[in-house]
Formats: C-alpha cells, sequence, structure tokens
C-alpha cells in the first residue's frame, strides 16, 4: 500500500523588524519548531514543500502580507495540503480574517495545525477551541494597542517627542528634537515674510529664489508651507489630538509672531490675494497660460529693496517642481509685449473697420479718420487709469496669452475695441467742450 504524501507549508511572522537581521532570528527558531514538528510525521507521509513563508514586520491584525499572500496563492492553486505554524497568532490574530482563512482551508481540503497548540480544525470541537484562541489573542492585541495609545498620550502630556517626521527646523538627537541653525532660519524666514507679504504664494517664490529645501532635499511647495505655518512644535508645543501641551523642546518662533501669522490666516484667502493685488498689480491675472495649458498666477519677491515681479505655473506652486521649462516669466516684460501687440492691433485697418461697423450698429456713426484720432489717444488714456482700470481694459481686448518655448502668443478680441471706443467718445467730446 502505498502512503500518501501530504505536502506542508510553514508559515512564520514576527511583528517587527528588531532582530531579524540576526544570523538565527525568531521566524528561524518558528520554522525550527515546525520542521521538527513536520519531521515527526514522516510515517504519516508528510513533506514540507520548498518553499518559505516568512512575513518579517508585518502585523497580526491584517491579511495584507506578501509571503500570506504567497501561501493562499498556492493552496489555491492546489500545492499545499498541510498548513504548520509555531502557535495560531501568527497566522493571525483577528477572528474576522481568522474565520477566511478557515474556509479556504476547509474549501481546498487544506489541514491547519499548531505545534505548540494540538487540535485538529475537521472537527466542531476543533474549531471551537480555535475561535476561543483567537479570541484571546484578537483581545491581547486590542488591550496592546490600547497600551500603546495611552503610553503616547502619556508622553505627549508630557512635551515628549514620540517619533515620526521630524519638522523643517529641527533634528533628533536622543529621541529628543533639537533645534538645526540652518532649518530654522528658513522655518522664521516664512513667518516673519507672510507676516510681511500676507501671501503664501509670494513667500514661496522667495523661498524658491533662496534655493532653500526641506530636511528631505525636496522642494517646498504650497502645502508644506501652510503646514509649516500650522504646525505648532515651533511654539515649543507638543500636540496630541488637537490639544496642545508644553514640549520638552526649545520652540523657534515667538507667540507674538505665531499670533500675527494665524491672525492673517483667519482671513479669507480670496480678501488677501485681492489685496495682495492690490499692492503688486497683475495685469494679465486670468489671460496667461504655461506651455502645459495650466494657468499662471501673479508673484513676486523683494531683493535689495527692489520689486520683482513674476507669473508663475500653478503647476509649480501645487508641486513644488522647478523642473519645467518657463516655470517662471517675468510679469513686466510680458505685459509689454502684450500692449504693444494691442497698440498694433488698432493700427490695423481691418480691425478699424469692423470696429467702426460695430459702432454704427449700436448707434455711434464716426469716421474712419476720427476713430483713428480716438484710439489714438489709448496712451494718454492708459497713464491716467488706476491698476485695476488697466485690468479691466486689459480683459476687454485680450482673450488668451499663451507662453511657449517659441514665443508668447496673444489672442486679442477686435470687437473689444468698439467697447474701448464707446468709452472713449465721452472723454473726447469733454475736452471739446473745454
Amino acid at each position: 500500500m502505498t502512503l500518501l504524501k501530504r505536502r506542508c507549508a510553514v508559515y512564520a511572522r514576527k511583528s517587527s523588524e528588531e532582530g531579524l537581521d540576526q544570523a538565527f532570528n525568531s521566524l528561524d527558531a518558528q520554522r525550527e519548531a515546525c520542521e521538527a514538528y513536520v519531521l515527526s510525521q514522516k510515517a504519516e507521509g508528510w513533506v514540507l514543500v520548498p518553499d518559505r513563508y516568512d512575513d518579517g514586520g508585518f502585523s497580526g491584525g491584517n491579511m495584507d502580507r506578501p509571503a500570506l499572500k504567497r501561501l493562499i496563492a498556492d493552496i489555491e492553486a492546489g500545492r499545499v495540503d498541510v498548513v504548520v505554524v509555531y502557535k495560531i497568532d501568527r497566522l493571525s490574530r483577528s477572528l474576522m480574517d481568522f474565520a477566511r482563512l478557515v474556509e479556504l482551508f476547509e474549501r481546498r481540503s487544506v489541514t491547519f495545525v499548531s505545534v505548540t497548540q494540538s487540535f485538529n480544525t475537521t472537527t466542531s470541537m476543533g474549531r471551537l477551541v480555535l475561535n476561543v484562541l483567537l479570541s484571546f489573542a484578537q483581545f491581547e492585541r486590542e488591550i496592546a494597542g490600547e497600551r500603546i495609545r495611552d503610553k503616547i498620550a502619556a508622553s505627549r502630556r508630557k512635551g515628549l517627542w514620540m517619533g515620526g517626521v521630524v519638522p523643517l527646523g529641527y533634528r533628533v538627537e536622543n529621541r529628543k528634537l533639537m533645534i538645526d541653525p540652518a532649518g530654522a532660519e528658513i522655518v522664521r524666514f516664512i513667518f516673519r515674510r507672510f507676516v510681511q507679504l500676507r501671501s503664501g504664494t509670494a513667500v514661496l517664490q522667495e523661498v524658491w529664489d533662496k534655493g532653500w529645501r526641506s530636511r528631505r532635499g525636496r522642494r517646498i511647495c504650497k502645502v508644506m508651507l501652510h503646514k509649516i505655518l500650522r504646525n505648532r512644535v515651533y511654539l515649543g508645543e507638543a500636540v496630541h489630538k488637537g490639544v496642545a501641551y508644553p514640549g520638552e523642546h526649545q520652540g523657534i518662533i515667538a507667540r507674538e509672531l505665531w499670533d500675527q501669522v494665524h491672525a492673517i490666516l483667519k482671513v479669507n484667502p480670496k480678501a488677501r490675494a485681492r489685496a495682495s493685488q492690490a499692492r503688486t498689480p497683475a495685469l494679465l491675472k486670468g489671460l496667461i497660460f504655461g506651455p502645459t495649458g495650466i494657468a499662471m498666477t501673479p508673484a513676486h519677491s523683494r531683493r535689495n529693496g527692489r520689486l520683482y515681479r513674476y507669473y508663475v505655473s500653478m503647476d509649480a506652486i501645487k508641486r513644488g517642481d522647478n523642473s519645467g521649462e518657463l516655470r517662471r516669466v517675468p510679469a513686466g516684460a510680458v505685459e509689454q509685449v502684450v500692449l504693444d501687440q494691442i497698440r498694433q492691433m488698432m493700427q490695423a485697418p481691418e480691425v478699424i473697420a469692423s470696429t467702426q461697423r460695430a459702432l454704427k450698429g449700436q448707434g455711434h456713426a464716426i469716421g474712419t479718420a476720427r476713430l483713428r484720432q480716438l484710439l489714438g489717444q489709448f496712451d494718454d488714456l492708459w497713464a491716467e487709469l488706476f491698476p485695476a482700470e488697466q485690468s479691466r481694459i486689459v480683459g476687454l481686448l485680450v482673450d488668451r496669452i499663451d507662453v511657449q518655448a517659441s514665443g508668447i502668443r496673444i489672442r486679442l478680441k477686435p470687437h473689444g475695441l468698439g467697447a474701448l471706443a464707446r468709452e472713449l467718445l465721452p472723454v473726447a467730446a469733454q475736452e471739446k467742450a473745454a
């Protein structure tokens, strides 16, 4: 009589990665005990499969483990007859997950064995024992989780650093936050300039101009900038679940500066943007687009007391990416090109003719010479306008501006000249009466 072979797969798991680099670690110890058990069942036809199913550094609270997934796939493919583990909780600490595994074992006629907890999963009593053991394993996991959360909360209340991403401006020494002078300079600059400029975009532009980056060498983006402005660790505080406690580390920002920044942050961003634009007018806002078709937004910086205005790609601001083509263009140069194009349009005979027809249809009959004279007053009118009025006039005449590597493409609104001419007619009448 030929003995039927039972193919045995040993599964081992360790929750943390600590000690896995040792020559003989916990996974090896589990596997050695399981292999010895399989060898003891050699008379029953038990043989080990060549594959190893070891999960080092993975929690038993879920099934998102690479070795376990391979084991399940091999069971589904009919390559395993017996699953051997050192203890039940090595396979799973979740009662629901284990129930799904037992269902899989029964469907594929696979036996489950724990070498330290003898039972047979093919009987109702064996399944009852399994469920009781698993209930305790899940209870232990939940209690351990509560202990860890309580410890973190208590440590936070004492102001201790409990790990995580180290904020810009600090470094970790002996599990404590210590001020990093270079990073602290960046943080102080961001807070001070935000109070002065009241615009995150403008501050970001200056940070880019200085070539400053995050602790990991990444380009600082708008999201990162606002995280810095809202991080209470810079006040010397530790925060747990929204509650701030005095930290054991030294703060970088004074309370007065923090309060000034957060008073500004409470103001509606659109209102702050309008105020910023009033101080640094942007003639082409909403009309100019970069090479990718994404809008460009106005920004500015100050160096040596001088103001420098730009139009910056929204792509660059959102992603903090400086690598794109034409990421930033000087505002003055682009605006001058647009104004020159408008002046050329005003002198084009076909544009003059179409504007004349449009005015006639609206009850404003005017000769060609007179219309040319009116449009010739554009420069004088332009010099007298406030920035907001200049932007409105450009909006009447310009449909879209595309900045490309090959040059600047401007799509004008020829019919917009009619609206401009109508505004110039009363001005001309007043000058004539005077």
